[in-house]
């Protein structure tokens, strides 16, 4: 039977921008501690956005700063393109970000799940279901135009309850998230991966796991996609495996040292339904580890 385990942790501070690689974190009822605990607004729109909308986010990272306070979750460092820093609570910031990413931002940390407004849809902005949002729709997901949107039928309660809030809100009030908590990857994903495009440059950082999962048998198949409706634990944590991670442009974007690779999509398009890695929800919070084991059922 394969072993598996932590090899990495993930949290990224700012939505859409490169995070930072943790040895240990808290798993509370929304995912990692602190977990995309900031995100920019699309003054335009009014709408909060990630790199699907605005690409250059990829090209910034944060990291939070131990030590203050931003109401629900610390201040953090934005290293910008060029290697410049500037803080979240900088007053130049927005402007500055403003000017990076080509369009006027706000940046803004999370809220209460009760300040409903601070995360509702304020205009559908090429999000709707009319011929005309088509094409953005495929923009956003990388799709050609003969290739198919991914199947969002599912009888998964959970599922239906994560996907109803978007008819209203840009994220789940609460969470910055675009669907649940979690989000698993193993290595034997991008192993499979890898094998189907040996000239790409295969990275996790493209893919954004939380957590990462090594196995002892050099498995290259998207093994977590067994895992669906069962229990993944993890030390103590124990994790609800709720459903695939349905893949869009950001993991083709240029970022960090990685080139653009179009090619990802087509590939995850032809041979997954578009879809790599694992969302999950937290049933039992609690700390994890590098090396700790992970097991499933």
């Amino acid at each position: 039977m394969t072993a598996f385990s932590v090899s990495e942790i993930w949290r990224y501070p700012v939505k859409s921008m490169q995070g930072e690689r943790l040895d240990a974190a808290e798993v509370t009822g929304n995912g990692v501690q602190y977990d995309r605990g900031w995100a920019v607004r699309d003054t335009a729109s009014g709408n909060i956005r990630g790199a699907k909308n605005i690409a250059p986010l990829m090209q910034c990272a944060a990291r939070y700063l131990d030590g203050t306070d931003a109401g629900l979750v610390p201040h953090a460092q934005i290293t910008l393109p060029g290697g410049d820093e500037i803080n979240t609570d900088d007053g130049r910031v927005h402007n500055i970000l403003s000017e990076v990413l080509g369009q006027k931002v706000t940046l803004e940390p999370l809220q209460p799940a009760a300040a409903e407004d601070h995360y509702r849809r304020r205009s559908m902005d090429g999000d709707g279901d009319g011929d005309a949002a088509e094409p953005e729709r495929r923009r956003r997901l990388g799709l050609l135009d003969d290739e198919p949107f991914s199947d969002f039928s599912t009888d998964r309660p959970r599922v239906l309850s994560a996907l109803a809030v978007f008819r209203d809100y840009n994220t789940a009030p609460g969470t910055y998230f675009d669907a649940f908590a979690l989000h698993v990857m193993t290595e034997a994903s991008l192993r499979y991966l890898a094998g189907l495009l040996p000239e790409a440059q295969i990275d996790v950082r493209r893919f954004r796991p939380n957590i990462l999962l090594a196995d002892d048998g050099d498995l290259a198949a998207p093994v977590e996609f067994d895992w669906l409706d069962q229990v993944l634990s993890i030390g103590d944590v124990r994790i609800n495996v709720e459903w695939e991670t349905v893949r869009c442009v950001m993991t083709t974007r240029e970022h960090a040292d990685l080139p653009r690779a179009s090619q990802i999509m087509r590939t995850l398009v032809r041979n997954t339904k578009q879809n790599l890695g694992i969302y999950a929800d937290v049933g039992t919070p609690g700390l994890i580890s590098v090396g700790d084991v992970a097991a499933v059922g």
